[in-house]
């Protein structure tokens, strides 16, 4: 068949037109698709109790588009990212990290004391422990570890008040491989990128959300970095990079001292850093306030010694 007897033969023929779905069954499409959307996705088994395990980080879910007709898919033109039965991702507070350059400037310019491998790092905290029905003891415990770690250290805890009643005991720290000493926090990377990727990455999989995990892990070397300013202020900077910090103007530590805070997290398991509010130095946290770090020569010598 040559071309002009094909065109003949198409003009003999009706229209194919546009296929085009009644307007019930459109309406009918469009409904199951926006139930699609916003379905809650299924939460995450829970982790059997007294396992120890911390849940998995909760996944976002997300949901595929099917092809539609075009009039239904000029009204949703994107494929939506739904989250599932945990919260959104924080949001970043410009207060909250304007605070934390500046906390970070002050301890950079800070000088770092000469330290030894035969020495010990004090630390004098102050806090609470819960004995559940019989109440709160309110104490003071200085601990001396050794700056390399492989000696023993020493915890000496008075107790101040509470229902066990006063008096003081001495226990023996033992040299432990896992805990961080003051060598391993020194040669901490001191890039702000660096350092955040490296808690990022160690966190991953941890909760009550990866962003809390990566807070909390900061948070636990901040003391021992008191006497390690580059250290101290590069952990400020990575935390900034961390969504979900917000500003607390009136805060108080767990020895009642007050100052500006830094917040995170929700109901029990929110933290909070208390800084000092004029020269910004860290006081510790709503939990356990720091009263003292330095360098001694021997466990179980005070400064003033």
């Amino acid at each position: 068949m040559n071309p002009t007897e094909r065109q003949e033969l198409a003009g003999l023929l009706p229209s194919p037109g546009a296929p085009v779905l009644s307007s019930d069954r459109m309406t009918q499409m469009e409904a199951h698709l926006m139930q699609e959307i916003t379905k809650e996705a299924p939460g995450p088994t829970p982790a059997p109790a007294g396992s120890g395990r911390v849940p998995p980080r909760r996944l976002r879910r997300t949901v595929a588009l099917l092809a539609v007709p075009v009039t239904a898919a000029a009204v949703l033109t994107t494929v939506l990212t739904v989250g599932g039965d945990g919260p959104a991702r924080p949001a970043t507070d410009s207060e909250a990290v304007a605070l934390l350059d500046r906390i970070a400037k002050v301890t950079a310019a800070k000088n770092a004391p000469p330290v030894r491998d035969d020495q010990y790092v004090y630390t004098l905290i102050q806090g609470t422990d819960d004995l559940t029905d019989e109440g709160l003891d309110r104490f003071r415990r200085a601990d001396w570890h050794a700056v390399d770690g492989r000696r023993d250290g020493l915890a000496r805890t008075t107790v101040l008040s509470g229902p066990s009643g006063k008096g003081t005991t001495d226990m023996r720290i033992q040299a432990d491989p896992n805990a961080t000493t003051y060598r391993e926090l020194q040669a901490l990377p001191t890039d702000p990128g660096a350092l955040y990727d490296k808690v990022w990455s160690e966190t991953e999989g941890q909760g009550p959300t990866h962003e809390e995990a990566a807070l909390e892990m900061i948070g636990s070397m901040l003391e021992g970095a008191t006497l390690l300013p580059d250290v101290g202020a590069t952990l400020y900077r990575a935390a900034a990079r961390i969504p979900g910090i917000t500003v607390v103007d009136d805060a108080k530590d767990a020895s009642g001292r007050t100052g500006v805070g830094l917040a995170f997290g929700d109901g029990d398991d929110r933290k909070v850093w208390v800084f000092e509010k004029k020269n910004l130095t860290y006081l510790g946290s709503e939990d356990v306030a720091l009263l003292d770090v330095t360098v001694v020569d021997r466990k179980g010598q005070n400064p003033a010694d």
